[in-house]
C-alpha cells in the first residue's frame, strides 16, 4: 500500500524513476497541504478559509505550448491539424531533463482517478513541485477510498514542475513552457507554467483519446438530472452559461465540465469544479460563492483586501480568476457522479451578433452539425483589437482538448442520439434586439423558462416556425416569454441591418464547416445545405 505520509525514496520505482529527491509527500490531506504550501511561501489563507495562490505570468492555459508525441500508435489516430507534434526523440530528452531537474526537490504526490464509472476510470498519479498544485488536483479529480489505494497502479502519470524551463531547440517545443503528452506511454510533462488548470485538462485530453475507441462519448459539458432520472447535458464554450444553467436547485448536479456517455449512462470525469469567480456574488450565484468561503477551496489569482477578504470584482491580475473545490461543496451535487443516459441535449451559444433565436429544436443531423461547429462569439473589448463581435468556432465545444478527428466524436454522438431518442435544443444566451453594443443580453428569466420547457418536455407541444437562416425549428410562443424575442428580426429596429448581420453569420458557418464536409453523412450535409441555401 502507498501509505499517506512523507517518504524518503531509495529505489526510484514508486517515483517513476525520479531519483535523488529530497522527500516525497504522498497522498497528503488538505490540512497538511495547507501547512506545506504556506510554509514554503506558495500561498496565503483568505478570510473565509480558502487557500489563495497566484499563477504568475500564466493566468490561463497555454494551448500553443501543448504537444503530442507522434509515434506508430498516434500517427494515424491523432488529428494533427489540431495537435502540435513532438518527436519521440525530443520527448525522451525532455523526460530525462525533467528527471534531472527534479533531483533535490520535495515532490507532492496524489493517487487519484478520472471517471466516476469504474468500468471506464483512469488511474492517475500526479507529481507536483508545489503543494498548492497537489491540493488543486486532489480537489479536481476523484479520490480513491482507502481500500482502493491498496495495490493502486497508475495508468497515467503527470509530472508538473513549474520551475523547469524548456529549451525549444533541445526539446522540440515553442518556448520555455511545455505541456507534452505521450499517449502511448500515458505520460504528461508540464513545465514552465504555474497555471494548475493544465493538469486538469491533460487528464481530459487523455480520456478524449482513450474512450472513443471503447465506444464511450467524451464530452466537454455540464450535466444534471431531475427526480425522474431525466438527465440533461449542456455543451458550451466559456461564457455561454454552461455552469450557471446546469446549477438548478430543482435538479441534481452531476458535474460542471467534463463527462462520458456510455451505454449505462453519463458519468463525471471529475470530483470537483473549477469555476470562474470574476464578479462572483452571493446574490447571483450563492452555491458557488459559498465554496469560496470554505477551507479546502483553492482560489487562483484572486485579489485579497487588507483583511484578506476576496475581492471578486478586481480583475487586475486577470479576468480568469478561479475557484477549485470538491463537488461535494455544492449542496445538491450527486454523490456518485453518475446518471442515466440523457433525455435532453442542450447546446449553448452566446451569439453576440443578435441573430440566433433564444431556443431552437434540432434534428439529429442538425445537432451533429452544430456540435461539429461549436459556435459562440467574442464581444468587443474582450481582447485587444476586437472592436465588433467575432465568431468563434471550437469543434465539439472543446477543440483544444480534442486529440482525435471531430468526426469520431460527432458520429458517436449521432449514434447515441438515435439509439436513445434524445431531444436536442440549441439555446442562445447572447444578444437580442441588436448585436453587442446595440442590443441587450438575453433575459436570464426567459432563458430559464425556455430551458425548463425543454427539459420537462412541454416545449415539444408548442407551435414552431422554420428559421429562414439556419433551417431549425423555433417555437412561436411560450408561456411567460415575450414572443418577440423568439423571432430575433422582430426585435431589431432596423430590419435590413438584421438581414445583413444574419447573412454575415450564416456565411461564417458555411466557411467553417467546409473542413468537415467530407467526414459527415448525407443527412448532416443536408443540414449544412439548408444553411447554404439561406445564404444565397
Amino acid at each position: 500500500m502507498l501509505e499517506v505520509g512523507v517518504r524518503n525514496p531509495s529505489n526510484g520505482v514508486e517515483t517513476f524513476g525520479l531519483s535523488g529527491l529530497n522527500a516525497v509527500y504522498w497522498n497528503q490531506s488538505e490540512p497538511a497541504l495547507y501547512e506545506y504550501s504556506i510554509s514554503r511561501g506558495e500561498s496565503r489563507v483568505a478570510a473565509g478559509g480558502a487557500l489563495v495562490a497566484d499563477t504568475g505570468v500564466h493566468t490561463g492555459r497555454s494551448p500553443k505550448d501543448k504537444f503530442v508525441v507522434r509515434d506508430a500508435q498516434t500517427d494515424g489516430t491523432v488529428w494533427w491539424d489540431n495537435n502540435a507534434e513532438m518527436s519521440q526523440e525530443h520527448f525522451e530528452v525532455l523526460l530525462a531533463d525533467f528527471k534531472a531537474h527534479a533531483k533535490g526537490l520535495d515532490l507532492f504526490v496524489q493517487d487519484l482517478y478520472g471517471g466516476a464509472d469504474p468500468e471506464h476510470r483512469l488511474n492517475v498519479r500526479v507529481f507536483n513541485e508545489y503543494a498548492w498544485h497537489n491540493l488543486f488536483i486532489r480537489n479536481m479529480l476523484l479520490r480513491p477510498q482507502a481500500a482502493e489505494l491498496e495495490g493502486f497502479v497508475p495508468e497515467m502519470t503527470i509530472i508538473d514542475l513549474p520551475s523547469f524551463k524548456a529549451d525549444p531547440a533541445r526539446h522540440g517545443c515553442r518556448s520555455e513552457t511545455v505541456i507534452a503528452c505521450d499517449f502511448s506511454r500515458k505520460i504528461v510533462l508540464i513545465g514552465g507554467t504555474s497555471y494548475a488548470g493544465e493538469m486538469k485538462k491533460s487528464v481530459f485530453t487523455f480520456l478524449n483519446y482513450l474512450l472513443p475507441q471503447k465506444g464511450v462519448m467524451s464530452m466537454h459539458c455540464s450535466a444534471n438530472v431531475g427526480n425522474e432520472g431525466d438527465t440533461a447535458v449542456f455543451f458550451g464554450l466559456s461564457g455561454t452559461g454552461k455552469t450557471t444553467l446546469s446549477a438548478d436547485p430543482q435538479r441534481t448536479l452531476v458535474g460542471d465540465d467534463e463527462h462520458g456517455w456510455s451505454k449505462t449512462g453519463v458519468f463525471n470525469f471529475e470530483g470537483g469544479c473549477y469555476a470562474k469567480t470574476i464578479k462572483l456574488s452571493a446574490e447571483a450565484e450563492p452555491e458557488i460563492y459559498s465554496t469560496t468561503q470554505r477551507f479546502g477551496t483553492v482560489l487562483e489569482n484572486v485579489v485579497l483586501d487588507d483583511n484578506r477578504v476576496p475581492d471578486f470584482n478586481d480583475g487586475s491580475k486577470t479576468e480568469n480568476t478561479r475557484a477549485a473545490y470538491p463537488i461535494h461543496f455544492i449542496s445538491n451535487a450527486s454523490s456518485t457522479g453518475r446518471a442515466p443516459v440523457p433525455k435532453t441535449i442542450i447546446m449553448l451559444t452566446a451569439d453576440a451578433f443578435g441573430v440566433m433565436p433564444p431556443i431552437a429544436r434540432l434534428t439529429p443531423a442538425q445537432a451533429m452539425y452544430h456540435f461539429l461547429s461549436g459556435y459562440t462569439a467574442k464581444v468587443a473589448g474582450t481582447e485587444k483589437g476586437v472592436t465588433e463581435p467575432q465568431a468563434t468556432f471550437s469543434t465539439c465545444f472543446g477543440a483544444p482538448f480534442i486529440p482525435r478527428h471531430p468526426s469520431e466524436y460527432g458520429n458517436l454522438l449521432r449514434d447515441l442520439i438515435a439509439e436513445y431518442d434524445v431531444d436536442c435544443w440549441l439555446v442562445n444566451t447572447g444578444w437580442t434586439g441588436g448585436a453587442y453594443g446595440t442590443g441587450s443580453r438575453m433575459p436570464i428569466k426567459a432563458t430559464r423558462a425556455l430551458l425548463h420547457g425543454a427539459l420537462d418536455g412541454t416545449l415539444q407541444d408548442a407551435s414552431f416556425r422554420t428559421d429562414t437562416n439556419f433551417g431549425f425549428e423555433v417555437p412561436l410562443e411560450v408561456p411567460g416569454v415575450d414572443a418577440r424575442i423568439l423571432t430575433p428580426r422582430e426585435t431589431w429596429a432596423d430590419k435590413e441591418a438584421y438581414d445583413v448581420q444574419a447573412h454575415k453569420l450564416v456565411q461564417m458557418f458555411i466557411d467553417n464547416f467546409e473542413k468537415f464536409e467530407d467526414h459527415v453523412d448525407g443527412a448532416v450535409r443536408e443540414a449544412a445545405l439548408g444553411i447554404l441555401t439561406a445564404a444565397e
